[in-house]
């Protein structure tokens, strides 16, 4: 893959600022010229320009962030921040989904299952991973990996990253749905500890596959939402180019969602996204997973069990009442 950056639309005044702060650099070292009080100027300036905007960014520039290709992966995160690592295959049926992935680490010095949706790199490593849509085969790798967790009390620690589960004939045919269903079920009886945070973008089904968790978290960039902006705008008003009303209307970003109890918290990203510090952003999340571990583990099993089927029961509850004329 080529090493030239990404650029998103709104980050192009930062990259022009930053291009002219270089300029300045190569023609006064040319010269011999002091400007250092000039570029320290301007590196504030781009620097203050970089919080503003990314301070203010709208739902779907929030979601062109979530699906940027060089955005940290489950695998990237796994990398970063575990001891050890060992990779798991297979479902025990037949089939070895890439696009879900998962196996044991020592996290801290403990033992945990972790798993989640691995997207690729470029379009020949995305074709490879199905552009992270799971299969019903990877679903069911996952529910054997969380089964084998349960068994040895080991905690389980699922990063979630999908436009969805893959919609396909052949993923019909082979119960799809009922892989979907079957996870969910299974993640509220078992009695170990589950952490699930959205990594990139969380949608549909396929994100809520591997997402029944005792403590829900999201990076600050993240989304989370029941169908695509773009799949809802062309189903509401028959035009995908409708993406952004949607987005503001489905509440898919993490704040929104915390603000209506669908995640429990929201962690931060560097200025510029995961991506412009994938090291720091990794640190983040393993310090918030330990934290949260410790206090799992001090609850006993029946209660993790009930806070967990309780958190998901108030979800979409509301109230109503007569408005007097």
């Amino acid at each position: 893959m080529s090493d030239r950056p990404i650029l998103l639309d709104f980050e192009k005044p930062i990259i022009e600022l930053e291009n002219r702060i270089e300029q300045i650099r190569n023609l006064a070292k040319e010269n011999g010229v002091d400007v250092s009080d000039q570029i320290q100027q301007l590196e504030k300036r781009a620097d203050q320009l970089r919080r503003e905007i990314f301070t203010t960014l709208s739902p779907i520039q929030r979601i062109q962030i979530a699906r940027h290709p060089r955005r940290p992966s489950t695998l990237d995160y796994i990398q970063a921040i575990t001891d050890e690592w060992i990779e798991l295959h297979g479902d025990r049926h037949g089939n070895d989904d890439p696009a879900l992935v998962g196996g044991i680490a020592k996290l801290n010095g403990h033992g945990c299952v972790i798993l989640g949706h691995q997207k690729g790199r470029d379009t020949k490593d995305n074709v490879a991973r199905n552009f992270g849509m799971a299969s019903p085969g990877g679903y069911r790798k996952a529910l054997r990996l969380m089964e084998h967790a349960n068994r040895f009390s080991l905690p389980i620690i699922t990063f979630i990253d999908t436009p969805g589960a893959y919609p396909g004939i052949a993923a019909e045919e082979q119960g799809q749905g009922e892989a979907i269903a079957v996870n969910l079920r299974e993640m509220f009886n078992f009695e170990v500890p589950i952490i699930c945070t959205v990594i990139g973008e969380g949608g549909s089904g396929g994100a809520l596959g591997i997402g029944v968790g005792d403590h829900i978290m999201m990076f600050e960039n993240s989304v989370y939402s029941v169908i695509s902006p773009e799949g809802c705008a062309a189903i509401l008003w028959k035009d995908a180019a409708k993406a952004s009303k949607a987005a503001e209307a489905l509440r898919i970003t993490a704040f929104d969602l915390k603000q209506l109890g669908i995640v429990d918290e929201v962690l931060s990203e560097p200025d510029g996204g995961a991506h412009r510090s994938p090291i720091q952003t990794a640190q983040t999340l393993k310090a918030a997973i330990i934290k949260n571990l410790e206090k799992l583990n001090a609850l006993s099993k029946s209660d993790r069990q009930e806070l967990r089927y309780q958190k998901f029961r108030k979800m979409g509850v509301f109230l109503e009442q007569a408005v007097s004329s």
